[in-house]
């Protein structure tokens, strides 16, 4: 038997089925004597204190919308309500999560802490139009000393990104794994407050945190998301199945079995990270705290798979059959986060935890029950709804979700007031979020469906819901954020490299220079610029343009090409010189010989200077515009280029010699910074756009060309030659000072992430839309090669 072997996991089981039994049976008991509705009707009528003019106060508030919610947080602080409102939601999340009670001295004290912790953060006006971007998070790991680990973490969620199948929703998959993150994050933190840590240890248990919540996390997208879908054929399942009840069952993962079919490659994949995250949570836990760890998850997985073996054509399924499953999952569930972290969770929570989790299940199955109707999966709702009118003994579905609310209020938390209050409005909250969703004519349907014995309490719960306004929480307002962010960004995303790869094939068809002006049929310069010119690249420069000109600034697509082929003909005179002997002696660009390997050094010197001249030609030739703005940029665009000579005449100096941080970022700037910024200011020049916002965009630019820099010295120590088209460690065989070795691998991630929220955050100073601009970003720090 291994260390971590869970002893007996079917007996854990049982004794858990059999506690869900002995609680359902008393849900059933208190529904069918009607003892729930007694105390309920008087509870509700608490919530109907307000005022006519209230209500219609309150009716006028901002709706939110896909780019942020603070308009809404903006209006309750104008209206005096936002400090109730975040202390409703994290008090909410403290029961939910945290299975605290709210009557507890300590438990106060610390729920006006994250509260104002979490308002100040959210309304923050320096945060500008952040809304949790990238960049803001990392300035708030940075805050923590985390930032290796907020990188190692965004590094892990892209790749899950990338390996989500079509089947699944994976937006919904990168939420559901973020909130588990944000999970164990909240119970470490809320864990440590008021211990007497050091700096260190406070680093060492939120990276741990952090770290934990990923590795567990995986479970919602690929497991439970996996088996539920129809992307596995039915003996593909009960394998990978297998697999999982053998991990909870012995404590490691096993080998994976030899896997074929389209599905081999994702679940190759899966294992392996898997295993990884496995190893790490078993390696951060006791044997006794695993082991705890192991009985839970074996709990939840086996009644998800009961769950989920049900087949809605069965007409036969017992209410206990229905209920008792939920219970086990959705207590279990919680319990898992918990047995993750340090120290030992009191009698109390343990209780709490297990009676709380039906009460999310059924709200969350009722919220989802067309989606589970139409996938024909079994749950409370959507069984009644096919059987109770043939069959009387069905346990009404919204029934028993009342008898838990008022057992949870009066037996659980013993009738305490505020807990009283926050459970009411979540429930009345998330019957108006289903009218809103679904429309009323719909609502009013599933209520007649689903209408309780007591006609007085459903009349007084439907009033609540058509007039009740001050429910709302946090948390549904930023899960559809979120949502509305993963959604809208994947779609920009997927717009954007649409609109790039059209022009990058644009940008290619026109860079070739013909012979039609040439006076020497052989020409052999001629020959060679194109050579360099058709070797392919990423065409990031003119692109950058394009998307500036037009989509920033309705600037007309063919009067700018000339623009787009001078950038690209600047740029690859740049290369040309930048392989030369004298200078980096490269022999691979972009995947082919150098330009002086094919031809000589001679040639390829010429070419550059042919090509630069080229550029100037086409810039001149800008039709449409006002004369003096061509002039300027001409100026400009010669200024640039005096000044790109400097930067490289400052990295042949600097061969074989240690330069400082500050050499490094100015040689940067000067190499890459400043063609990045020549791409998005030309445009803003011949628009026309004021100084300030050139200022703004010439920042991002730099900032943006730096972070490209340290990407390039990144990829030079971790890149493939086959990958990235040149040869890697050329600069440690030149001895090079670059930012990898100054600081490192680590610290030069870090730097680059640094430029990187430096960039963002002079975004905020523009004007414009400036998505593409965020996703060049994200390329930059993403790219391959």
């Amino acid at each position: 038997m291994n260390d971590g072997q869970m002893k007996d996991p079917m007996i854990c089981y049982l004794n858990t089925k059999q506690r869900a039994f002995d609680y359902y049976q008393k849900l059933e008991r208190q529904m069918n004597e009607k003892d729930y509705a007694i105390v309920l009707k008087a509870d509700l009528k608490k919530l109907k204190s307000r005022s006519p003019l209230f209500y219609f106060i309150l009716n006028r508030r901002k709706q939110t919308d896909a780019k942020g919610y603070r308009p809404y947080l903006q209006w309750l602080n104008e209206t005096g309500k936002l400090d109730s409102y975040f202390n409703r939601s994290v008090s909410y999340i403290f029961m939910r999560d945290l299975g605290k009670r709210l009557d507890s001295a300590e438990t106060v004290e610390k729920i006006d802490y994250f509260a104002d912790s979490l308002k100040k953060y959210l309304l923050d006006a320096e945060k500008g139009k952040s809304d949790f971007s990238m960049a803001s998070l990392y300035r708030l790991a940075q805050k923590e000393n985390v930032e290796s680990t907020f990188i190692w973490l965004i590094n892990k969620l892209k790749w899950t990104a990338t390996i989500i199948p079509n089947g699944l929703d994976a937006d919904n998959a990168q939420r559901k794994l973020i909130k588990i993150i944000a999970g164990v994050i909240l119970h470490e933190t809320e864990e440590r407050m008021g211990m007497e840590l050091s700096d260190e240890e406070k680093e060492r248990r939120l990276d741990r945190a952090i770290r934990l919540g990923y590795a567990y996390g995986l479970t919602y997208p690929f497991i439970d998301d996996l088996l539920d879908a129809n992307i596995l054929s039915e003996y593909e399942k009960n394998k990978y199945a297998g697999m999982i009840r053998e991990t909870l069952t012995m404590g490691v993962v096993p080998e994976l079995e030899e896997w074929s079919g389209d599905n081999a490659k994702l679940v190759n994949l899966i294992h392996l990270e898997f295993r990884e995250a496995f190893n790490y949570m078993k390696s951060q836990q006791n044997e006794k705290q695993f082991n705890v760890f192991l009985k839970e998850a074996f709990i939840f997985f086996h009644a998800q798979e009961v769950d989920r073996e049900k087949k809605l054509d069965h007409s036969a399924y017992t209410n206990e059959e229905l209920y008792i499953p939920i219970i086990m999952k959705s207590s279990s569930s919680r319990m898992i986060v918990r047995s993750l972290l340090e120290g030992t969770p009191d009698e109390g929570y343990l209780q709490r935890t297990f009676y709380y989790g039906i009460y999310n299940q059924l709200a969350d199955d009722f919220a989802d029950m067309f989606d589970d109707q139409g996938e024909g999966r079994v749950t409370p709702y959507t069984y009644y709804m096919r059987y109770h009118k043939e069959r009387a003994d069905l346990v009404n579905p919204f029934e028993l979700y009342w008898t838990v609310v008022s057992n949870l209020i009066h037996e659980v938390f013993d009738s305490e007031r505020k807990t009283c209050e926050i459970v009411l409005r979540r429930a009345i909250n998330g019957l108006k979020r289903f009218r809103d969703k679904h429309g009323q004519v719909c609502f009013d349907s599933i209520m007649k469906q689903f209408e309780l014995s007591e006609p007085v309490l459903q009349r007084l719960i439907m009033k609540l819901v058509s007039t009740s306004r001050d429910i709302d929480f946090l948390d549904k307002l930023l899960r559809d954020h979120l949502l509305s962010v993963l959604k809208s960004r994947r779609e920009e995303k997927d717009k954007f490299l649409e609109i790039s790869k059209d022009a990058q094939k644009q940008i290619n068809e026109m860079l070739p220079i013909s012979n039609t002006e040439r006076l020497l049929q052989d020409d052999l310069i001629l020959k060679a610029a194109n050579y360099s010119l058709e070797s392919g690249g990423k065409r990031l420069r003119p692109i950058m343009t394009r998307m500036m000109s037009v989509q920033e600034y309705d600037l007309d697509l063919e009067q700018i090409i000339p623009l787009l082929k001078s950038l690209e003909y600047m740029h690859t005179a740049s290369l040309i010189f930048d392989d030369l002997p004298a200078q980096d002696n490269a022999p691979l660009r972009r995947g082919r010989a150098t330009l002086h390997q094919v031809y000589n050094t001679a040639i390829a010197e010429l070419t550059g200077l042919f090509l630069n001249q080229r550029a100037y030609e086409e810039q001149a030739s800008l039709e449409g515009f006002d004369p003096q703005k061509v002039l300027e940029l001409i100026r400009y665009s010669a200024h640039i280029t005096a000044e790109m000579c400097q930067g490289q005449a400052m990295d042949l100096e600097a061969k074989g010699k240690q330069l400082n941080l500050k050499q490094l970022n100015d040689l940067s700037l000067y190499k890459t910074g400043l063609g990045f910024e020549a791409a998005i200011i030309m445009p803003a020049i011949l628009k026309g756009v004021p100084d300030i916002e050139k200022e703004a965009l010439k920042q991002f630019a730099r900032h943006a060309g730096i972070a490209f820099q340290i990407k390039d010295d990144l990829l030079d120590v971790e890149g493939e030659t086959s990958i990235i088209g040149k040869e890697a460690g050329r600069d440690a065989a030149n001895e090079s000072s670059t930012f990898v070795s100054i600081l490192g691998i680590e610290g030069a991630r870090k730097m680059m992430w640094e430029h990187y929220c430096l960039a963002m955050e002079a975004l905020e100073n523009v004007p414009l839309r400036t998505n593409f601009l965020e996703y060049v970003l994200d390329y930059m720090l993403n790219r391959k090669k």
